[in-house]
């Protein structure tokens, strides 16, 4: 069974990035990733900008994620094989 990977938030920016999310704003520890689709919708998420992020936190992040992108292009990089 595939394991959660350890992932600092980073990471997960660059993963995300990879899917046309950039970052939009900072605030303190949180990255407020944005994309806008091609008929004006706003996408957000927000990432905690940590060296490493609980499995917790990543699942959460990767649940959120997956309502914006699908699950098959998301799971290779948040589990390990």
């Amino acid at each position: 069974m595939p394991r959660l990977r350890r992932l600092a938030g980073a990471e997960v920016v660059r993963i995300l990035g990879q899917f046309g999310f950039s970052v939009h704003s900072q605030r303190g520890s949180h990255i407020k990733l944005r994309r806008v689709l091609s008929d004006g919708t706003l996408q957000t998420l927000t990432v905690p900008a940590h060296s490493e992020l609980d499995t917790g936190t990543c699942r959460a992040i990767l649940r959120q994620a997956a309502r914006f992108v699908a699950d098959e292009g998301l799971r290779p990089h948040f589990y390990t094989d």
